[in-house]
């Protein structure tokens, strides 16, 4: 069986690349996502490869099925077990996982705790359901993490699993001009990120706030972090709980 892959890999190499191979069922969704802005800037730096896999593939079925109808009834179909098996196992060969990641509506909602903790990871496999979702017994067998991004439902895993990547592929050093970027972040620290200006200092009566301009860093620092936890305690207040 002929198992093809989209690669999308930088022609510049580091000694500790990320690789992500994301396995799917519509790769063309993946495409346009990790050919601009960041996630391409890493890829062209070498810093990180993702691997598009299409589970149609990975089938022994005619027509390339890969879902069938669930058994006790009801509507919709499910990812049948033995196309995801075939192409986990074929990718296990080539690699040591450390995490195989479903994306699902069931599973803990994705934040920064767990991007950080995913950007520190060497190899990752993302399975994207589609339809009613995968056999149980796939997610018995071989997953180790599911990740929600939130409590709704998408007609697939694939626009989840571009969320995760990118999140993830922003903290790997080396991607963000400014590496001290993405410690600022909102959630970091478990704060919303302070209010941010640039010119004019006039926009439509309201005025930059002084102590941004007077190039005192010290006091800008103090200015952020206060109003940091402002604008937390307004908005997200369930963040200082946690």
């Amino acid at each position: 069986m002929v198992l093809k892959t989209l690669y999308l890999c930088g022609s510049q190499l580091r000694k500790e690349i990320m690789r992500i191979d994301i396995v799917t069922v519509l790769p063309e969704l993946l495409r346009s996502p990790f050919e601009a802005s960041i996630m391409k800037r890493a890829i062209d730096k070498g810093l990180v490869e993702v691997h598009i896999h299409n589970l149609r593939d990975y089938t022994t079925y005619r027509h390339a099925q890969v879902d069938d109808y669930q058994f006790g009834g009801g509507a919709g179909m499910v990812l049948m077990p033995e196309p995801l098996a075939n192409a986990i196992e074929h990718l296990k060969e080539q690699k040591t996982f450390d995490a195989i990641i479903y994306m699902t509506p069931d599973g803990p909602t994705f934040n920064q705790k767990m991007a950080n903790t995913l950007s520190l990871k060497k190899n990752l496999l993302i399975i994207c359901g589609h339809y009613k979702g995968i056999d149980e017994r796939i997610r018995s067998l071989y997953v180790t993490h599911e990740i929600s991004i939130g409590d709704y439902v998408l007609s697939g895993g694939e626009l989840a699993a571009t969320v995760v990547v990118d999140a993830i592929g922003r903290l790997i050093p080396g991607v963000l001009n400014d590496e001290t970027s993405a410690l600022t972040d909102s959630f970091q620290d478990n704060l919303l990120a302070p209010a941010v200006y640039t010119r004019p200092k006039v926009f439509q009566g309201l005025e930059v706030p002084e102590v941004l301009l007077n190039g005192d860093h010290k006091k800008i620092e103090q200015w952020r972090a206060q109003n940091a936890l402002e604008r937390t305690q307004e908005r997200r207040p369930d963040l200082l709980n946690e």
